[in-house]
């Protein structure tokens, strides 16, 4: 029997977290409050942990007893500095569009109007030109290679092709390599920053799975998203309630269908 048949067929331990819309509400500096984090059905013990040094090979040696929370760092050539927002043009763009659709941009009500827009845009979209993977800044080796399951994490953004919403939930799934794994929160961190761009929510899903593979580099990636999309619920067919459901496989998770179909069972209960 291949390591992948062995994989698909055994009996997993699994570590499923469902996590409260609170949780993505609050500061990402502040630790989620108890009742955040539900439904462990397994609690980590006896971790060894590593130091993790942020590099371009990833090729760090565990340390025993040792966990190193990282920030990566950036120099000025890199690919994953957030982008910088041109405030001022932001906030002429709106004053343009206002005017072009017939309103008085004196009026009381629309003065401030521009300015909030702009400030309402940086912060929907500050994840443009940042590496979701470098989200993921603290490793762990647990030693076991049972899957880590992540569900019900909240995410909005912005689709590129009309400047609405989408709204949806993200379920994400992963099988450690030589027992390395990270902090569950890095992976809700992991959808935040790759919802916070202009998006389509077939990238949004490879994006999430790619970054996972890249940075934890493990067996497999399942992401599964579902969203609904305003531009489909109030302008053009007008069908509000209608679900868009994508995923991204990875690694095993794509290669075998079995251990897949272990994964989704799993998230879908």
């Amino acid at each position: 029997m291949t390591n992948a048949q062995d994989l698909a067929k055994r009996a997993y331990t699994v570590q499923i977290i469902e996590i409260a819309p609170a949780f993505l509400l609050r500061s990402t500096d502040q630790r989620p409050a108890t009742g955040d984090f539900v439904t462990m059905a397994t609690k980590p013990s006896n971790s060894l942990f590593r130091e993790a040094k942020h590099s371009a090979t990833r090729n760090t040696r565990f340390e025993q007893n040792t966990c190193i929370s990282f920030e990566p760092s950036f120099d000025s050539q890199s690919t994953s500095l957030p982008k910088e927002c041109d405030m001022e043009k932001l906030s002429l763009a709106v004053k343009m569009m206002l005017e072009a659709v017939g309103e008085d941009v004196n009026r009381p009500g629309l003065l401030d109007t521009p300015s909030r827009v702009a400030r309402m845009y940086r912060e929907l979209l500050y994840g443009t030109g940042v590496d979701a993977a470098t989200e993921i800044t603290c490793l762990f080796e647990e030693g076991n290679e049972d899957p880590v399951i992540v569900k019900n994490i909240p995410f909005t953004t912005v689709c590129e092709h009309h400047l609405v919403p989408f709204i949806g939930k993200a379920d994400v799934a992963y099988i450690p390599k030589d027992g390395r794994i990270t902090g569950l929160s890095k992976l809700a961190r992991v959808v935040e920053v790759t919802a916070r761009r202009l998006q389509v929510q077939e990238r949004m899903t490879a994006q999430i799975a790619d970054a996972i593979m890249t940075a934890l580099e493990p067996q497999g990636a399942l992401v599964i998203l579902k969203a609904e999309h305003l531009c489909m619920s109030m302008r053009g067919v007008k069908k509000p309630g209608s679900l868009t459901t994508t995923m991204a496989a990875r690694g095993l998770l794509k290669e075998d269908r079995e251990a897949r179909r272990e994964i989704m069972d799993l998230i879908a209960h």
